[in-house]
């Protein structure tokens, strides 16, 4: 008698999984945080401050549904949504065996 196959949740939802793409999660937060950190003006009391003209870029953008987004705007989620594909797509051929997610 064969072993149940794990089904979509099971495999994405495993440990091994879910720590590969959190890894990635927070690769992509630093990497933000380096550029928002750039924009910024650093002042004497280690606060940063944000040019108006990017905050209300951003403010735009968050009050927008993807769907109203530019290309640009689009492409740019699209960009970092194919960063967690490959885990993603290994998870799935593993079928759950943690494969996907060994360095």
């Amino acid at each position: 008698m064969s072993e149940p196959v794990a089904g979509p949740a099971e495999i994405l939802g495993s440990a091994p999984v879910i720590e590969a793409l959190a890894a990635l999660e927070h690769e992509r937060w630093a990497h933000w945080q380096r550029y928002l950190h750039g924009q910024g003006e650093l002042g004497e009391d280690g606060s940063i401050t944000i040019p108006a003209a990017l905050v209300g870029r951003w403010a735009r953008q968050m009050a927008t549904p993807y769907v109203e987004l530019s290309e640009d705007e689009k492409e740019s989620d699209r960009e970092q949504v194919r960063r967690y594909l490959p885990v993603i797509v290994a998870a799935m051929r593993g079928a759950g065996d943690g494969t996907c997610c060994r360095h």
